[in-house]
């Protein structure tokens, strides 16, 4: 099934929103996918081109330091939550 440019672009706010939302909680993919009513390995991909643009910050450790063998939980980066606060602010 193909997915229009524009519709992942608004998928990908959708996800921000969420994680501006619950910062500074890291989220699991599977619990911002269940939010959002969307697939887990989709919201993988959109998470990871997120991370390329700098938007998210992977965690791929626990709270103890061990590393997660199959998950990853996501948060906003810094440079992102200031954008958004800067947008809501002007709201």
């Amino acid at each position: 099934m193909y997915i229009s440019k524009e519709k992942k672009e608004k998928i990908s706010e959708q996800i921000l929103a969420h994680l501006y939302l619950t910062n500074p909680k890291p989220l699991f993919t599977f619990h911002i996918a269940k939010e959002l009513a969307r697939d887990e390995e989709f919201i993988k991909t959109l998470l990871k081109d997120l991370k390329k643009k700098e938007f998210v910050v992977e965690i791929t450790k626990n709270p103890q330091g061990k590393d997660y063998l199959k998950r990853s939980r996501w948060k906003l980066s810094d440079k992102a939550y200031l954008l958004y606060k800067q947008k809501q602010s002007q709201n």
